[in-house]
């Protein structure tokens, strides 16, 4: 078929489907009510997990359901209804809930599983577009997500209706969320490898460089000594410590290119005389993305770790922090 449409033609299609698709989703309010707050109470009450399953377009819905559910505090999987009849309803038990998906209501795959689900005990969600279908009726709640028109122009593609039921598995995924308490702190638990998972979880412990790796010299060094120090610890600092580890100072790469304006000679010049008493340390236990705060707030790009009595235990500089997705 020749290309016909203009470029007008075709952004109006295009603004005509996101117009159809937001109503649909904009309908789905006026439907919210006791079955919604039914929903919502058997997921609560489900001692076991939430098994989601769909079939073709649903099935994919039910997959991006299931995942919303699990990283917001719901723990649930998807169940493939097909492979459901050949041994896969072993994964269901009767401490769990089906929220089973299907826009006509009558899915073959997942109507055929019902019965044997009924019989487990487990409690069943049925999202559909038909509250007479087959799985509305067999559903201790039901929520319908029938929509008027199909943005497909053939009216036949699911894309309204798919729109509708994503929109709808997310208001129960945020609604439970809400019901259980649920933090960010909770969500980064379930997102360790993610930047916000980063940001809530990881500690200045977690990326500090420990041990021979810190640079420190004693107060009373050449500042030759302590370049040698900074250079094979290539943090571009060094710490100065007295004989109890405490920290008394830190002298940096800034801080070099100063000294040597004023000419100072680096083999008599003793660290005592070129470092920074009043320098930013930070704490082990403190998060990693506050040691990232206090770097950019202060505009360096290096910080000493210290315990309660200001001992020295470990050092981090910026390109560790960005190392760790943190930037």
């Amino acid at each position: 078929m020749p290309d016909t449409l203009t470029r007008d033609e075709l952004l109006a299609l295009a603004a005509k489907v996101l117009d159809i698709e937001a109503r649909a989703v904009e309908t789905l309010k006026s439907r919210l009510g006791d079955d919604f707050v039914a929903a919502c109470d058997l997921c609560m009450d489900t001692p076991g997990r939430i098994v989601v399953t769909g079939m073709g377009k649903s099935g994919h819905v039910s997959n991006k359901i299931a995942a919303t559910l699990a990283s917001t505090g719901t723990p649930a999987f998807f169940m493939h209804p097909a492979e459901a009849s050949h041994g896969d309803l072993g994964m269901i038990t009767g401490q769990d809930l089906l929220l089973a998906i299907s826009y006509s209501g009558e899915t073959a795959e997942v109507v055929t599983i019902l019965p044997v689900v009924k019989r487990m005990g487990a409690k069943m969600v049925a999202i559909t577009g038909n509250a007479k279908s087959t799985m509305a009726q067999a559903a201790d709640a039901h929520l319908d997500i029938s929509v008027e028109e199909e943005a497909c122009p053939l009216n036949l593609a699911p894309t309204a209706s798919t729109t509708a039921t994503l929109a709808m598995g997310d208001a129960l995924a945020v609604a439970l969320l809400e019901k259980r308490g649920f933090t960010a702190e909770d969500f980064a638990r379930s997102h360790p490898s993610g930047s916000l998972g980063k940001r809530l979880l990881l500690r200045v412990s977690d990326v500090m460089r420990t041990g021979d790796r810190v640079p420190s010299v004693g107060v009373d060094v050449t500042l030759r000594d302590a370049l040698l120090e900074m250079t094979d610890k290539g943090l571009g600092m060094t710490a100065i410590v007295d004989d109890t580890h405490s920290i008394l100072g830190i002298y940096t790469d800034g801080d070099l290119r100063r000294t040597l304006d004023t000419g100072a000679d680096i083999r008599s010049t003793t660290i005592r005389d070129v470092m920074h008493t009043n320098c930013k340390t930070t704490s082990a236990d403190v998060l990693a993305a506050e040691a990232l705060h206090l770097l950019e707030e202060n505009k360096i790009t290096s910080l000493l770790v210290a315990d309660d009595d200001n001992k020295l235990v470990g050092a981090l500089n910026i390109h560790d922090l960005f190392r760790e997705g943190l930037m």
